[in-house]
C-alpha cells in the first residue's frame, strides 16, 4: 500500500515538527500542551509519543490514563486524517469508543503505536465507494523506552461517505 499524492502532503505536513506544532495549538491545544509528537507515519504504521514529567503527570508520578489515551487515539488518528484527506471521496471520520487496558505503571517518555495502516486504508476504501457507514477497531500498544508495554488501546472508528 502507498498513499495518495494528497496523503503523501498531509502526511509530510504532520511529520513536519512546526507545521504539527502549529497543527495542534490550533486545532488539539491539550495535545500541544502535553507535548504530543509523531514520530513515525507511513503506509505501515504510526507511532506517537509523549514525554513524561509534569505535562502529563498524575498525582501518583506516572503519566495520567488521559494522556496516555490522547497519544493512543493520535496514533490511529493521525493516519485517518492522512487517508480521509487524501481520498477521492469525502470522508467523515467520527472515534465511537475506546477502550484501555493498563498493564503496567508508565514512567518516562512513552510511544504509541498503530501498526495496521494498510487495514485502515482499506476500510477508509470501502467507505468512499459506497454509501454506508464502516466501522474499524484500531489497536494502538503504548511503550516504555525500555520497550515495556503500559497499556493497549482499542480505537473504534467509523468511515463513511460524505
Amino acid at each position: 500500500m502507498s498513499f495518495s499524492a494528497k496523503s503523501e502532503r498531509v502526511r509530510r505536513s504532520l511529520l513536519h515538527p512546526l507545521k504539527f506544532r502549529l497543527y495542534l495549538w490550533r486545532k488539539l491545544p491539550l495535545a500541544a500542551c502535553g507535548g504530543l509528537r509523531i514520530d513515525q507515519l507511513d503506509a505501515e504504521r504510526c507511532v506517537v509519543s509523549l514525554p513524561g514529567g509534569w505535562r502529563t503527570q498524575n498525582p501518583f508520578r506516572s503519566m495520567y490514563f488521559a494522556a496516555q489515551s490522547m497519544a493512543a487515539e493520535m496514533s490511529t488518528g493521525a493516519p485517518a486524517l492522512t487517508l480521509a484527506m487524501g481520498s477521492d471521496a469525502s470522508i467523515s471520520t467520527l472515534v465511537l469508543g475506546i477502550r484501555g487496558e493498563f498493564v503496567k505503571k508508565a514512567v518516562g517518555r512513552c510511544s504509541f503505536a498503530f501498526d495496521d495502516v494498510a487495514a485502515m486504508a482499506r476500510a477508509i476504501g470501502h467507505a468512499a465507494a459506497g454509501s454506508e457507514p464502516v466501522g474499524y477497531v484500531a489497536r494502538s500498544t503504548g511503550r516504555m523506552t525500555d520497550h515495556t508495554v503500559v497499556a493497549r488501546f482499542e480505537i473504534t472508528w467509523t468511515f463513511k461517505r460524505r
